[in-house]
């Protein structure tokens, strides 16, 4: 690499999964994501401190004590024992797993309002997942060296998102890696820029994610308002995983989030005086049909979030939500939710409560989604988008998007024209437009359609998407006089080469 070109994003990607290969073969990618990212997360911290150091110490000319002043209204403060240089320069040592705990919880402690037990879940020195001391110190060593070839300093690269993208790249690449258990705190990148394209948070908005994963989702909202202009919140019950949202966000400069680590459905962290914290826009990809979610406490809620009713033990879909449309303004609250196609038309209890949330005028779109689409499972999900805001709009958009993809081999994905084809049609609804094919328009034919509640009472409020969208293909109708015609061709010149092929073996003489 030139000494003075720009780092660019495939070459740190490159450099960050090439570091991987230290624990592959012997930790699977749910173990060692987490050594991989706070890596990742110190060496960033590290460089900028360091950038933010030599342009103070040229601009006050080598005075220390105006360079250290300065240092203090920097986002992050890194004392010397704890920067990735130090941690390098000590690569060799026989406890380096113990010097890398203490520097982390030196960092911790200097920047306590953002970083507090960020670092409590990871061990650099444990025996059980890096092995026995010899191996254990093999391991970091290769690990420091390899992100000892990144040059992180701002000044160095190109573009401002790159390292939060990179820290996206690789969470993207362990969920892929570990399937279904690493995928449970990733949502793959196209549908969360679908999500957030149809929520549409706007400048002054708060914003929630009560399932936030590592924070891919609320990254995407807070991108989508175009400005600072927002306050961003989110609530995380894997420890490890709270602890990637909240580095994410610091990677990708939002300073300010609120992430809350805990049980958002049996311990709701996000309050104000004692009642749920209420937002403009609420989205999630919560666990599909989450067991044990904690029914038998829901009917003494306190905060009253069940009162539609109590959604199945085994199936957690709609405590979740019933907690976000709970969360949201009155006036206002827009709420986005990824579910499965159970929740579409389950009866019991999901019945009813999807029957009074359709008669309070609340759900405002159906949409089908591709299968394969999720990183652990190859069921077709959906997405249910309510809106407190419908006015006297009682119709319901339903979007059948499940044939518009792009194939891959071990998982589809959406192309930027299927994401725009639903976001236009979801818009066009909300402007009141038909939905019948136009020309110029993106509605077509078997696409989408507009329901009214009576229709869909008439369906006993299941919302299954082929009952509403016709896309049935009528086959051609079959000539049976020219396919007997043919049928005969064909005899005729079978029969023609059948007796070609028997003169050909009686002049071999093989018959």
């Amino acid at each position: 690499m030139a000494e003075n070109k720009p780092i660019t994003q495939k070459e740190i990607n490159n450099i960050v999964w090439k570091a991987c290969d230290t624990f592959r073969g012997v930790l699977s990618s749910s173990q060692y994501k987490d050594y991989i990212l706070t890596m990742l997360f110190v060496k960033y911290v590290s460089d900028v401190w360091k950038d933010k150091k030599n342009t103070y110490l040229k601009k006050y000319e080598g005075d220390e004590i105006r360079v250290q002043r300065a240092l203090r209204n920097e986002r992050f403060h890194v004392p010397e024992d704890t920067t990735f240089e130090y941690l390098f320069e000590n690569r060799n040592e026989a406890n380096i797993g113990e010097l890398i705990n203490i520097a982390l919880e030196k960092l911790e402690d200097a920047n306590r309002t953002k970083l507090e037990r960020v670092f409590r879940n990871i061990d650099f020195n444990s025996e059980s997942h890096l092995g026995q001391t010899k191996d254990r110190n093999r391991r970091l060593k290769n690990l420091l060296v390899d992100f000892s070839a990144m040059d992180l300093q701002p000044s160095h690269l190109e573009g401002n998102d790159i390292i939060g993208d990179a820290y996206e790249y690789l969470i993207s690449m362990f969920a892929g890696e570990e399937g279904k258990k690493s995928g449970e705190f990733y949502t793959p990148a196209q549908v969360s820029e679908l999500l957030a394209r149809l929520l549409d948070p706007q400048p002054g908005d708060r914003i929630c994610d009560p399932a936030c994963g590592s924070g891919s989702l609320l990254i995407k909202l807070a991108r989508r308002v175009g400005s600072k202009n927002f306050a961003l919140y989110g609530q995380e019950v894997n420890g490890s995983t709270w602890a990637l949202a909240r580095m994410n966000m610091f990677l990708h400069e939002i300073d300010d989030a609120t992430i809350e680590w805990g049980d958002t459905l049996n311990n709701p962290r996000l309050l104000e005086e004692d009642h749920l914290m209420r937002f403009n826009v609420v989205g999630a990809n919560p666990p599909f049909s989450l067991d044990k979610w904690g029914a038998d406490n829901a009917i003494t809620d306190l905060f009253n979030r069940y009162h539609r009713g109590v959604p199945p033990k085994s199936k957690g879909d709609y405590a979740f939500v019933s907690h976000m449309i709970e969360t949201t303004f009155q006036d206002t609250g827009r709420v986005g939710v990824i579910l499965p196609h159970g929740a579409l038309f389950r009866g019991s209890s999901e019945g009813k409560i999807r029957k009074q949330l359709i008669e309070e005028n609340l759900l405002e779109a159906v949409i089908g989604l591709p299968s394969n689409l999720f990183y652990g499972t190859g069921i077709p999900a959906c997405i249910m988008i309510f809106n407190r805001a419908k006015g006297d709009n009682k119709d319901v958009l339903f979007i059948d998007s499940s044939q518009h993809y792009e194939g891959g081999k071990n998982q589809n994905r959406l192309r930027e024209s299927d994401i725009e084809k639903v976001v236009n049609t979801y818009m066009l609804f909300k402007e009141g437009a038909p939905l019948e094919t136009e020309e110029g328009k993106v509605i077509e034919d078997k696409y989408a359609y507009r329901a009214s509640i009576e229709e869909i009472e008439e369906n006993e409020f299941n919302l299954n998407i082929p009952r509403y969208v016709d896309t049935f293909e009528e086959e051609e109708p079959v000539d049976i006089e020219a396919t007997q015609k043919r049928i005969n061709e064909l005899k005729t010149e079978l029969s023609a080469v059948e007796s070609q092929m028997e003169k050909y073996l009686i002049e071999l003489k093989l018959i």
